[in-house]
């Protein structure tokens, strides 16, 4: 079989992509906690932000504070954080999330090169990975086709709302101590520093009490995120007081950005399950903050 010039040199070109292509985390969400069509994600992705007033802003956003639950349920409140991005292009992202299933490993992120959305590839920055694993005495132990949907779900909002191509610091708690959270906090803000940077925490609150009821926990969970203070918040945690089930990711959230500045704490936006469903029996809540350096 003769090849001609142009078909070698189009074998060529393929077999270079073929090996150039990251392995990509493929989405075990998209089509159901999200919209899985990629104009169909992106349409409803704006929706959300275009219906936000974005709130005025004392100082310079260093991390945010976002619900992780369906979309059709916190889309709206996240949008409240997200919004107050446009315009910024931090070349990277850290975001930190609990881990909602079993694991013997404290710290867990994704083992491929990329994680996949309906709106393209976001990549993984091993070399922010490997200095903060240097900075930590924990083994940040990388998993393949995680499950996880409290990390992935903030993807297509950062992906509509920055403009530049931004890589991901990807970190799932599964130890949800103040010892693991303040470890990492500080070992981030370490790896962090003098970097173009934002930090995503990302967590929903109480679950399954009637609304009333959550409305007090929530409120006082929210009360404790905008003190700035990591320990307040394990002290709710412990004693009933209020519930998150990212609570770890936000205290360790908190610790780096205080390490790297940051001095105040704006709440956005509140609202639970009951708001869009009119269910109030077994409410899930939702908060939207930004962290900030004034």
């Amino acid at each position: 079989m003769i090849i001609s010039a142009s078909g070698f040199l189009l074998a060529i070109y393929a077999t270079m992509n073929l090996m150039n292509a990251l392995d990509l985390r493929p989405s075990p969400i998209a089509g159901q906690w999200y919209e899985g069509d990629p104009k169909s994600l992106a349409h409803n992705v704006d929706e959300y932000l275009d219906n936000v007033q974005p709130s005025k802003l004392n100082g310079n956003i260093i991390a945010l504070i976002v619900p992780h639950a369906g979309y059709i349920y916190s889309g709206a409140v996240a949008a409240h954080a997200f919004v107050s991005l446009c315009g910024l292009t931090p070349d990277l992202v850290a975001i930190l999330s609990p881990y909602h299933n079993f694991s013997p490993y404290p710290l867990i992120t994704t083992k491929h090169q990329a994680y996949s959305t309906p709106l393209g590839n976001v990549e993984v920055d091993q070399e922010a990975l490997a200095e903060l694993q240097s900075s930590l005495d924990i083994l940040i132990t990388p998993i393949a086709n995680d499950k996880e949907h409290s990390l992935e779900i903030e993807l297509p909002f950062l992906q509509r709302v920055l403009k530049n191509d931004f890589k991901l610091l990807p970190i799932m708690i599964r130890a949800q101590g103040p010892e693991t959270a303040h470890q990492l906090g500080h070992a981030l803000a370490q790896t962090l520093k003098n970097k173009n940077v934002l930090i995503v925490a990302s967590t929903d609150l109480s679950h399954f009490y009637d609304q009333q009821t959550a409305k007090i926990l929530d409120l006082e969970m929210l009360k404790r995120f905008e003190s700035i203070d990591p320990g307040s918040i394990f002290e709710a945690e412990y004693t009933s007081k209020g519930f998150a089930c990212g609570h770890a990711a936000v205290a360790s959230m908190l610790w780096a950005a205080r390490a790297l500045g940051a001095d105040k704490a704006q709440i956005l936006k509140y609202a639970t399950s009951g708001d869009i469903t009119g269910d109030n029996s077994s409410v899930v809540g939702y908060g939207a903050a930004v962290i900030l350096k004034t």
